[in-house]
């Protein structure tokens, strides 16, 4: 069974357990997001469904998906750039910490990785210190990746 699959089949169990379903062309988005190593937007996923299943999704029927998809926390929205990457840990059953994704400013591939609650908690603390509250822990760095680095280099 491949990786996606298993991402599929992980999501669909995830969501039928909580008393929703992961209906064809939501499964379908996820797919469109599980192949890919870059964020997409709902008009990039509505054209991979397009091609890929000759489903003709409009792209407001593709941004109520990915809002499902994100309730069910099986996807992560990248809010500076209005797209959408699968969440990594779609198939694992337990806490991994507060999610951040490391972008790459040169071929845009998004990497998703964990840091420990009380790293957080410490941000927010100095955000609290500094006269702001902290909306949301979610941070999207600008990065290289190091395929680009050794390019350039």
């Amino acid at each position: 069974m491949s990786r996606v699959q298993a991402a599929i089949d992980h999501a669909e169990n995830s969501c039928k357990s909580r008393g929703v379903k992961l209906t064809n062309k939501r499964r379908q988005v996820l797919s469109g997001l599980l192949q890919s190593n870059k964020a997409k937007s709902a008009y990039e996923l509505a054209d991979y469904c397009k091609d890929k299943f000759g489903q003709k999704l409009p792209a407001m029927s593709v941004y109520r998906i990915l809002e499902f998809l994100e309730e069910e926390r099986l996807v992560h929205k990248l809010n500076l750039a209005n797209k959408y990457i699968a969440c990594s840990h779609i198939t694992c059953d337990h806490d991994h910490g507060i999610s951040q994704f490391l972008i790459c400013a040169n071929c845009q591939t998004v990497k998703e990785i964990t840091v420990k609650k009380s790293t957080m908690n410490t941000l927010k603390r100095s955000v609290e210190g500094a006269g702001f509250d902290l909306v949301s822990p979610q941070m999207e760095l600008n990065c290289l990746c190091h395929d680009c680095k050794n390019q350039a280099a």
